[in-house]
Formats: structure tokens, sequence, C-alpha cells
């Protein structure tokens, strides 16, 4: 069942379940997993920010997540379907396109994300129905969902799963209003090898991504979901969404160790201030220009 070049008890203590025996393949068992990925995995760009992108082959991206950081959806959900298919679920990889809150438009399935199904296993339609997988979205799902059309609730998000006009023979997740961006196209087919080694150059290192611009980190929580976009720190709970800016680099860093886990163990003083003075220089810019807007 296990696959070379993963350690499945490592990852399995990453996320917190390396308390009992590996169960075969359920919904229960993928519940489980995918809760405790996105509460303890975190979504976020640092590397990129201080310079030193990394790769986003499987393997180099489980390594990632047992070396105690996250990454995007290249990384997140590659490493989770690494996991996965080590555990034996039949998992699937797929093209898709996140439509930011900036477009007006969906983008459709460009392959700016990586999108997960897993097969085979009931869902409250089908005794061996697909169920929509994905780790890598920051605020997204928290558990997983059947892949077929309706409206779905976990915690303040409120979720659709319907065709996709922009994938044709694809699907459309949108959005809760309270999320980070409006929803995603999915492919209907597999993703070709190779597929999204061109769009992580340019996301990782194009001055154009926003993973470039700014600093983003992301967690969901069952209860919501807390959000660092530069020096906005966000919590999105049942009541809202409440924030502010933090102006102390103090506190900055305190939030992504406490908050994400991110104690960037591996940078010395000189790079966490200079991570902090490009931070805190994009946020001020950005205020000016709203206030002049």
């Amino acid at each position: 069942m296990a696959r070379v070049g993963i350690d499945i008890a490592a990852y399995l203590r990453r996320l917190g379940l390396d308390d009992g025996p590996v169960p075969p393949p359920s919904v229960d068992w993928l519940t489980r997993l995918h809760r405790a990925h996105v509460a303890r995995v975190p979504y976020e760009n640092l590397t990129i920010q201080l310079g030193r992108p990394h790769g986003i082959h499987r393997d180099a991206a489980v390594g990632r997540v047992l070396a105690g950081s996250g990454g995007y959806c290249f990384h997140l959900n590659g490493a989770f379907a690494r996991l996965l298919g080590a555990l034996g679920f039949d998992v699937r990889r797929h093209l898709a396109g996140v439509q930011p809150a900036t477009s007006p438009a969906p983008v459709g399935a460009t392959g700016n994300h990586l999108a997960l199904t897993v097969h085979g296993l009931p869902t409250p339609a089908e005794p061996a129905g697909v169920w929509l997988v994905d780790v890598g979205l920051g605020d997204g799902p928290a558990d997983p969902l059947p892949l077929r059309a309706g409206e779905y609730a976990q915690g303040p998000f409120r979720y659709a799963l319907g065709e996709s006009a922009a994938a044709p023979g694809g699907w459309r997740f949108g959005h809760d209003p309270l999320g980070s961006f409006i929803g995603f196209d999915m492919a209907g087919g597999l993703a070709p090898a190779g597929a999204f080694v061109d769009m992580h150059a340019y996301l990782s290192t194009s001055p154009d991504s926003p993973f470039v611009q700014k600093v983003i980190v992301q967690r969901r929580r069952a209860a919501g979901a807390d959000r660092l976009r530069g020096c906005v720190f966000e919590r999105v709970t049942a009541d809202g969404v409440r924030g502010h800016d933090v102006t102390d680099p103090g506190e900055w860093f305190a939030i992504l160790a406490e908050v994400f886990g991110l104690t960037l163990h591996d940078t010395d003083p000189d790079e966490r201030a200079a991570l902090w003075d490009r931070t805190w220089r994009a946020h001020t810019v950005w205020r000016a220009t709203e206030v002049t807007a």
C-alpha cells in the first residue's frame, strides 16, 4: 500500500493523527486527515518572500510539510495527494483556476491551482462516489465535499458546487463572501505530468504574482479561519470578520508563531528584519493608496 519516498508515520505525527493503527480508506478517515491538515499545516508564502522559493515535486512538498512549513496549493495538495495515495486512497490531480476577489469573471482551469478528487468512497448520493478534496486554499473547506451540485455549510462559510461554465465538463466551486477569493473552476480530466511547473515559476518569481507582492498566511479552523495578509491580521468567525493592522514587528512574528505555527527557525535575525521591513513598507504604500483612492 505504501509508496517509496514518504514516511507515513512522520506525516501522521505532523497531523496529530499518530494515536493508533492506520485505518483503511473511508470517508471518516479522509475527513479526519483533511481537518487535521488544514488546521496544522498553514497556507503560506514565506519562503517566496524570503527569496528562496521551494520546488513543487511531490516528495519535496512532503519534506516541506514534515519540516514544519506549509506552502500554497501546489505544495499542500501535492503533499496531501502523496499521503492519500500512500494510505490507499484513489486520489487524482486536476487542473484548476482560482478566481481572485479582484477578477470580475472566472479565469477557467488555468492551472494556477491544483485540485484533488478522491474516488470510490460513499457519498450521500452513491455508494462509490467522488469527493472534492482541497487543503490548499487557505480559508477553503475544512472537510471534503461530495462532488455533486449543491450548497454546503462548514462553520461560518457556505460553499456551492455545480457544473463549470468556464471549464466545460468540469466543476465550479463557489466560495462564501467571507472568503479570500470568489471561487475556482476545475477541469474534469486528469492533470498531465508537469502541468504546474510553469505556473509555479510565475507565481513564485514574477513581480506580478500576489505571492511575490505580499505575505499571505492562512489557516482554516473548524469555527472559521485566521488570515495574515501583509500587516493585516483577520479572524473569521460566525460573527463575521474582525481584523487589525499589525504595526509592531514583535506582534507580527508572534502571530506567525503562535497562530500559524511558523517560527522561522531556519532564518537569522537579519533575514527576519528584512522580511518585516519589506512587508511594512508594502503595507504603508497600500494604506496610502487606499486613502487617496
